[in-house]
């Protein structure tokens, strides 16, 4: 499986290379630094940090490498990631995204390419988040009316989106569960002065501060009980570990919209 990582010095790109360079499938072929970086040149080994070269250099630019490859890894921004999107769309390379942060027609863009390409989106590769995704469908679906949902989200002071995407995915699974919509019933944050809880919300709260990976806590909120069904990262590395497993579990699949449900029903 040859492969291309981009942002290869970012959080959870370096984690992903060091990961991969472990698995006997994996070669990469290239990292993709932004224009101009400071290590554009440098063998992608030294700059993921990986322990010894790997023989591949660092581009700045994904057109010049990208017809090597069988696939992209991309955990970026939002920006580049919308440029990697139409560069692997116009080669026919199968695509993982792992940035966040898209409005919905962003989103079409991906739902779009995937006719053409195979490409999944992921939001969180952590396979135990995703296991918890299971657990808060049974949940949400047996206690439907009975308890106020409530959301929170910690991460690092760098996250950008708010709330978390995952924590938003969160919030899909339980308002799919009971048979709603989230644009119809979410509630982010709430001002002060007298603002009493609305019957039949989703509410999300986030937390930004520090170099904490993630955290999320959904609390079922009933009369004289609670359920909080949690999830604690405390590194980068199972997120890493999730996305070379996505890799594995892409590779030469047919043209379509995958996601991590789709990998953890393999394993």
């Amino acid at each position: 499986m040859k492969l291309v990582i981009i942002a290869p010095r970012g959080k959870m790109g370096r984690l992903i290379v060091q990961s991969g360079a472990k698995r006997d499938s994996f070669e990469w072929i290239a990292g993709v630094a932004p224009k101009g970086g400071e290590y554009i040149g440098m063998d992608l080994g030294d700059v993921a940090m990986v322990g010894h070269p790997l023989g591949v250099p660092v581009v700045d630019d994904l057109e010049n490498v990208i017809d090597q490859c069988d696939m992209v890894i991309d955990f970026s921004t939002k920006e580049c990631s919308l440029q990697v999107l139409d560069c692997a769309l116009r080669h026919k390379k199968a695509l993982i995204c792992g940035t966040t942060g898209f409005d919905a027609e962003e989103m079409k863009r991906f739902q779009k390419a995937s006719q053409e390409i195979p490409l999944l989106f992921a939001a969180n590769t952590s396979k135990m988040v995703n296991l918890m995704q299971e657990i808060l469908a049974v949940a949400a679906k047996a206690l439907k009316d009975q308890v106020d949902v409530e959301i929170l989200e910690m991460h690092d002071r760098q996250k950008r989106d708010v709330p978390s995407g995952t924590a938003k995915e969160m919030g899909e699974t339980i308002a799919h569960a009971q048979h709603k919509e989230l644009d119809e019933c979410a509630v982010f944050g709430r001002a002060v002065g007298e603002n009493p809880r609305q019957a039949g919300t989703i509410a999300f709260h986030s937390v930004r501060a520090g170099n904490w990976p993630s955290s999320h806590t959904v609390i079922f909120g009933g009369m004289g009980e609670r359920l909080e069904i949690s999830h604690h990262a405390y590194d980068w590395v199972c997120f890493a570990e999730g996305a070379c497993d996505a890799a594995v579990f892409l590779w030469k699949k047919e043209a379509g919209f995958y996601t991590m449900k789709d990998v953890l029903q393999q394993t």
